[in-house]
């Protein structure tokens, strides 16, 4: 007896079978003997660091088009997590997230974009879970130290600030805290202020020595709820399940989200179980909204780059996620009865104990699906019969709905297709699955899946070629103005109240600190725009230094990095200072030096500086008036224009004006 399959092509239609019929491996799933873990969900990282920065910028319909591609049930991704950065003012991958405390004793819980994400995912699901991390910390924490533990009673406190101010001033409830080094001194903080409910991932990075320290020290073990690593490799170690706490893979994928990334995430979301226990697995990044070029482009979910055109692509990662998301919930277990198929892959099961099954079984091949990290050892995948058999509870099972995906070559391609039902009724409650490399398949007796869409969204444009920004906002949404993406330091929307003038709206970098991070923080601040394909361009800002004698700004085109290797950016930089001088120089360190001399130029006043840039010369000018001609540029080619300051220092910038070519 054949069970019909619907039409997915004739390449691709997948055959299921009365196991009679076919030989092969056969699986039982049966919950006789009691189920396995409990199942946490599947979610994803905002941030470490600045990753959806350029999404807040998008036109609608769009920017809720890409919300609900991630967010809402039964429609997309449909994440049950949702964990962000507590932004600490460092550079943390992709650029730097505010914090809500730049000053010890300064408190805004309005700054960036992360209040704001976590509020359009509850609108779309209730119930998804939320969870902070913080992958950086102000200076002001680490009195004087590279380092924020210091003092563990003002960094647990620092933390706990960011939890009550989500709820007081977004009404939003934190669930999860992902921390090291503090466990204790947290929860006995959180406690104090009535917050029981707000669980501690530890230590959000490594299995060990968290996990050994946890069995040596039953305080430690009391208040750690889950043990997280990042980019586990699919297996656990010994320590940590002797713990018998809940284990995750709390930072995983981070792979570029062709179908090799969706191949990655479709094994690893089945193998997080299989191998390692690992009841909930949270990928970095959520959505790939920033500049393409910085470290980890397209390393998303889904594309949503382009807030100038609206342009955004929902990758295949995003119809690989729904495969599991769609039909569990946290609070669902997994059964037992799990594994690897014999000839390659892996299948789980989860149930809700209330009569629901859902069944996930992936084949995906060494090629298909080689994630970003850790090495991934060779293994084979071939065509395999697998035969399943429902037992216990299960197995008066009537029906069952059947999704597939099939990655690689686009003519053999679907992305999570309905087929036709499965009937059980007649077949002893076991049924085979034709399996071909890379293929994903969901078996559910839940009826709510669907593969949600929008219209085309406007096609792919580049960044604006002539493109200004005066900064006149007086109640900004959001803190940072559109399209700049902070590399190191924290530019903000800035009302001067003494200034009733041209300059009373400006944005300005607000740092006076170096953050304590452990990425490569330049140790100058440096805010990049535009396009990295930009070669020939004319950048003009009104710039405003503060610092009296040691302070100094610059503006700058074609610069060639970003993020975590943003000490190293080349490119023309045009410095203007407090002491009267002026540099040009081919690196934001200040290393390559082209030209330097004197110039009227004070702290406290305005002047207005350009760079022009054509072909192999550069000039400047200083308030209209020629500082610097013809100088010879051969490096880089092309690269962003880019605001900054000298040092960690207040400055203000003012009628931003770029205009470029390619």
């Amino acid at each position: 007896m054949t069970a019909a399959a619907g039409s997915a092509g004739h390449a691709a239609v997948p055959l299921l079978l009365c196991a009679l019929l076919v030989p092969g491996g056969a699986y039982v799933l049966d919950d006789s003997d009691g189920l396995g873990r409990e199942f946490d969900g599947v979610g994803a990282v905002s941030g470490g660091g600045a990753t959806s920065r350029l999404l807040v910028n998008y036109p609608e319909p769009y920017r809720s088009q890409i919300l609900d591609y991630l967010f809402k049930p039964n429609f997309g991704a449909s994440l049950h997590i949702l964990k962000v950065e507590i932004g600490g003012d460092g550079q943390t991958t992709d650029g730097t997230e505010p914090s809500h405390m730049h000053y010890a004793l300064d408190e805004n819980f309005f700054r960036g974009y992360e209040w704001w994400l976590m509020k359009e995912a509850k609108k779309r699901n209730p119930n998804i879970i939320l969870m902070g991390l913080p992958w950086s910390f102000p200076g002001w924490i680490g009195k004087g130290f590279n380092w924020p533990y210091v003092n563990l009673q003002l960094t647990a406190y620092y933390i706990m600030t960011w939890i009550v101010g989500a709820k007081h001033y977004h009404d939003l409830d934190i669930d999860y805290i992902g921390v090291s080094n503090i466990c204790k001194v947290l929860r006995r903080m959180l406690n104090y202020q009535g917050l029981d409910r707000v669980k501690i991932i530890a230590s959000d990075n490594l299995w060990e020595p968290i996990s050994a320290s946890m069995l040596l020290d039953s305080e430690l073990l009391k208040v750690i709820d889950v043990i997280g690593a990042h980019y586990p490799g699919t297996h656990t170690v010994k320590d940590a399940k002797l713990t018998k706490k809940k284990l995750w893979s709390s930072e995983d994928f981070s792979t570029l989200n062709s179908d090799v990334g969706a191949g990655c995430l479709g094994r690893i979301l089945n193998q997080n179980y299989v191998n390692g226990y690992m009841t909930a697995t949270i990928a970095w990044n959520l959505v790939a909204s920033y500049y393409e070029q910085l470290p980890y482009g397209r390393c998303g979910l889904m594309t949503a780059q382009e807030p100038w055109s609206g342009h955004y692509v929902v990758e295949s990662p995003i119809w690989v996620s729904a495969h599991t998301t769609q039909f569990t919930q946290p609070g669902w277990y997994y059964l037992k009865t799990v594994g690897h198929l014999e000839k390659g892959g892996s299948y789980v099961a989860l149930t809700d104990g209330l009569g629901n099954l859902t069944i996930i079984v992936e084949t995906m091949s060494h090629k298909q699906s080689a994630c970003i990290r850790p090495f991934l050892p060779y293994f084979n995948v071939s065509r395999q019969f697998a035969t399943f058999v429902l037992k216990g509870s299960f197995s008066e099972i009537p029906e069952l709905q059947v999704w597939y995906t099939k990655l690689g070559k686009p003519s053999e391609r679907y992305l999570f297709k309905q087929l036709d039902s499965l009937w059980l009724l007649d077949s002893s409650s076991t049924f085979t699955l034709e399996l071909q490399e890379d293929e994903i398949f969901t078996l559910t007796t839940l009826t709510v899946g669907s593969k949600g869409s929008y219209p085309l969204p406007p096609k792919s444009e580049p960044f604006p070629q002539i493109y200004e920004d005066d900064f006149d906002v007086d109640y900004p949404f959001f803190s940072e103005a559109p399209n700049f993406a902070d590399q190191t330091g924290v530019f903000e929307y800035f009302t001067n109240i003494e200034d009733p003038g041209e300059h009373r709206f400006t944005l300005r970098q607000v740092l006076n600190q170096r953050p304590i991070t452990w990425a490569a923080d330049a140790y100058n601040t440096v805010s990049i725009i535009g396009d990295y394909k930009w070669s020939n361009l004319t950048v003009r800002c009104d710039v405003y230094i503060e610092t009296p004698e040691k302070g100094g700004v610059f503006i700058a085109g074609r610069v060639n990095k970003g993020g975590i290797l943003i000490r190293s950016a080349r490119g023309i930089f045009f410095w203007i200072f407090a002491n009267g001088t002026y540099r040009v120089t081919g690196d934001l360190a200040g290393w390559v030096i082209y030209a330097l001399g004197r110039v009227d130029v004070t702290a406290k006043k305005w002047y207005t500086l350009t760079l022009i840039i054509k072909g192999r010369l550069s000039s400047g000018m200083l308030n209209g008036k020629t500082v610097w001609k013809n100088i010879s540029v051969s490096f880089p080619k092309n690269g962003w224009a880019a605001i900054g300051t000298h040092s960690f220092e207040f400055a203000q910038f003012d009628n931003f004006h770029v205009e470029a070519t390619r």
